[in-house]
């Protein structure tokens, strides 16, 4: 495939990518629910971080990069409150659902974090990390240098009696 077809390709926003990651994480969870399969889930984030990562626009690989663990948390309180409305207590259900979820995902998650940081460091990641350090050099004001001071390491003495207390007004008389 040439660079012409690939850029011609289908290309996914920053927002649509992690979009794409939540909606293929709560198909997984809705395939957990309807079938009881315990690794949909988790195969379902994958697949949803492998389809955004290799999607995304170039410039947007950084957004994409720190949103999975965000896009995971997500989902699983989604499917979790959903799931618990039917329960008879219902805030018992959701938070042994929520520690169930993150816990039984974890791995999953971590491997899809890694997998979405490796294919994005391979399209450019690094490029896209020093952009964002240009724009924030570039958008700081300057900031002044100290003065050359009396002692050798540069530093300027306080004024005397900068650690003397004040007293302001005048005292009361009794």
């Amino acid at each position: 495939m040439s660079e012409r077809d690939r850029a011609a390709g289908i290309r996914l926003t920053a927002r649509g990518a992690v979009a794409s990651v939540l909606v293929f994480t709560l198909l997984g969870s809705l395939l957990h629910a309807l079938f009881g399969l315990p690794a949909a889930v988790g195969l379902a984030f994958l697949g949803g971080c492998a389809v955004a990562v290799a999607l995304v626009n170039p410039r947007d690989l950084l957004s994409l990069v720190v949103s999975p663990p965000l896009v995971f948390l997500l989902a699983a309180l989604i499917s979790e409150a959903v799931r618990s409305l039917t329960a008879p207590s219902p805030v018992q259900a959701f938070g042994l659902g929520m520690f169930t979820a993150l816990s039984g995902g974890a791995p999953w998650l971590f491997v899809g974090s890694a997998l979405v940081l490796l294919v994005a460091w391979r399209r450019g990641l690094a490029r896209c990390v020093r952009d964002l350090r240009e724009e924030i050099r570039a958008a700081a004001p300057d900031v002044p240098r100290p003065r050359a001071g009396v002692d050798d390491k540069g530093f300027v003495p306080e004024p005397e009696g900068y650690f003397e207390p004040r007293v302001y007004g005048t005292p009361r008389e009794p």
